[in-house]
């Protein structure tokens, strides 16, 4: 099997001339950007020993992708650190993970107290070190550690995901198999870095010799406007993306004519907002699902505009070749066709387990390697799957995964909370909202505004609830206590039958 330094050894080797990765006004051929990735190894063997995690918390830039292949490629694993997370989410990672270095495009504050070493993006320290690197290619292998990539956790605590150099690999050679790119493609870079989204094709572009064009964030006129003017072919946006840019296009038109093909996951997606962009950008469109333990994909829907307006149009689609998926009851045996269950993973791209966690790993992985998604769905005769609920614990609010638990914690923590619940309810730009029900302690003044200020300085701001609901009596449970979530969600969702994707 590869490893992450394979598809930039051939792209050097091969397509040295070509452009690999165009950022603003940097732009670098892959015989530079080759020279680069092992700079960043010669960089780091004198500050760090195989092994070692190394954290990063930046912005897109063309200097993300380097690192991103880069540390993994020098023998150490990356730690990429959401730029939205609140400071002691992020404080927890780096902790977690032991990162010995944080490298990062701001001012680290106390972060950088839990580091043995702070290199700056933004002050030119990380540049200058770089060109003084000497280039070097340690001996990894397939099975080495590539990075441990934090998802939010149901127990209130985030999980490092331990992928190696071949759950990555195999990740590319799926999405090569199922969606492949050319020589001649521009791929744009719109969605976090830090998320697998921004990154599921990074490792398929120098292999085959494309240019990466990436934005530092997302606008959707900034991107329909580089669409146009590096004559983009191929982009991941996730469904707030889509339809922002949809909204932008419509007008203000580019010419947006070069577009291969547009892929979108990570949260549910409106079939108006499929309607808008076909028509408005007339290529193909690609359904993506799948998780972090996924390295990230597990079923890849090609030509979805072929079928906005039949049944198969709420399916995420087939697994690509090498990925095998099953629906399983409860004690982990398969479920026939049509019949609702847990949707289970299996494939190179599974990943290793959580960082210092058997507990969870042994709950996640199943007997023969499959991954336990925690997703509810469903596969037709054909092997397409359909989802019909999240996991009980998860919302995906703007292609962000927010646990419920968090958030019930964050609420937990102000005085005059009894009870807190929390859940999706529907929302139009952001597929699913954070939605909370509170019972308030006798005599407590509560209200929304106050709370949800109170959440923010706990958690990210993506995660804090969108909206409260208050009231008195106590929250519905079953007989074993534990409260009836579906009872209070479900008047939200009467009438939304895509409740997830």
């Amino acid at each position: 099997m590869y490893t992450m330094r394979d598809p930039v050894r051939r792209a050097t080797q091969l397509f040295g001339d070509r452009e690999a990765v165009v950022f603003g006004d940097v732009r670098r051929s892959y015989a530079e950007f080759g020279s680069r990735v092992l700079k960043v190894a010669g960089l780091l063997s004198e500050i760090t020993e195989p092994g070692d995690r190394v954290a990063l918390w930046a912005l897109n830039s063309d200097r993300y992708l380097e690192l991103f292949i880069g540390i993994p490629s020098a023998g150490r694993a990356i730690v990429p650190h959401n730029t939205r997370w609140a400071e002691p989410e992020l404080a927890y990672a780096t902790a977690d993970a032991g990162a010995r270095v944080l490298i990062s495009d701001r001012d680290p504050g106390g972060l950088g107290e839990l580091v043995e070493r702070v290199i700056r993006l933004d002050t030119g320290e990380y540049d200058a070190l770089v060109a003084g690197a000497p280039e070097m290619e340690p001996d990894i292998s397939p099975d080495t550690l590539a990075g441990l990539f934090y998802t939010g956790g149901t127990t209130g605590t985030s999980k490092g995901v331990m992928l190696t150099h071949a759950n990555l690999m195999a990740n590319a050679v799926h999405t090569q198999l199922s969606q492949p790119l050319a020589a001649d493609d521009r791929y744009l870079t719109i969605a976090p870095m830090f998320h697998a989204a921004g990154v599921y094709c990074a490792l398929v572009l120098p292999w085959v010799g494309a240019a990466n064009v990436i934005l530092p964030g997302f606008e959707p006129a900034a991107s329909l406007d580089v669409i146009e003017r590096e004559a983009i072919t191929c982009a991941i946006a996730v469904p707030t993306m889509l339809a922002a840019m949809c909204e932008t296009q419509a007008a203000s038109p580019r010419d947006v004519s070069t577009l291969r093909w547009l892929s979108h996951g990570a949260s549910p997606v409106a079939l108006e907002v499929l309607r808008r962009a076909d028509a408005l950008f007339g290529c193909e469109l690609i359904h993506l699902y799948g998780a972090t333990e996924l390295s990230p994909l597990a079923t890849i829907f090609r030509h979805e505009e072929q079928h906005i307006d039949s049944e198969r149009a709420k399916s995420c689609g087939p697994p690509p070749p090498g990925v095998d998926l099953r629906i399983v009851r409860t004690d982990g045996s398969e479920l026939p066709a049509g019949e609702p269950g847990e949707v289970a993973v299996r494939g190179p791209n599974v990943m290793a387990g959580y960082w210092n966690k058997p507990a969870e790993t042994a709950a996640a992985l199943l007997d023969g390697g499959w991954y336990r998604t925690g997703d509810v769905g469903y596969v037709d005769a054909d092997g397409y799957l359909f989802l019909v609920d999240r996991a009980k614990d998860m919302i995906v609010s703007g292609g962000e995964n927010v646990y419920c638990t968090e958030v019930e914690d964050a609420l937990y923590t102000h005085p005059g909370v009894l009870e807190a619940t929390v859940f999706g309810i529907p929302d139009a730009q952001w597929g699913e909202a954070v939605h909370a029900v509170v019972v308030p302690r006798d005599g407590a003044e509560v209200d929304e505004a106050g709370l949800i200020a109170h959440c923010r300085g706990v958690i990210a701001g993506y995660k804090t609830p969108k909206s409260i609901a208050f009231q008195v009596e106590p929250l519905p449970k079953s007989g074993p206590g534990k409260v009836l979530k579906r009872v209070l969600r479900e008047p939200y969702w009467e009438g939304h039958d895509r409740a997830i994707n």
